[in-house]
């Protein structure tokens, strides 16, 4: 009984550091997303990201016909609306992933702390 009180209260105090380094992890990438996407802030990114899809779709219905019968090549506006679509997209993405990881590490934590009680109760009972 003692041995399995100990394996849980290891399993919990590596559940504990595991969530405590992604809650840091995703702190560290929400600084970097910050970083490299100033002067724009993090909470701006949805509703540009909106407008950029509204204007690249506009200019995507207006140019794809030609395109695709192969009558003209895609313009630089649209070539750039692209661009800018994608790459709030990939920043849309990556804020997604950091809230992902600290709320995996709050779940951790909160997991640690139980298998930690648990292990704790278990030894003192037997």
């Amino acid at each position: 009984m003692r041995v399995m009180a100990i394996v849980i209260l290891i399993l919990g105090l590596a559940s504990l550091v595991l969530g405590i380094l992604f809650v840091t992890e995703a702190s560290s990438a929400e600084g970097e997303i910050t970083d490299s996407i100033q002067p724009l802030k993090i909470s701006e990114v949805d509703a540009k990201y909106e407008t950029a899809k509204a204007n690249q779709m506009a200019l995507r219905m207006a140019e794809e016909p030609q395109i695709k019968a192969g009558k003209a090549e895609p313009s630089n506006v649209y070539n750039y609306a692209t661009i800018q679509r994608t790459s709030l997209g990939l920043t849309r993405s990556q804020i997604g992933l950091a809230s992902l990881t600290r709320t995996s590490g709050i779940i951790n934590i909160l997991l640690g702390l139980g298998l930690i009680l648990a292990g704790v109760g278990l030894f003192k009972k037997s």
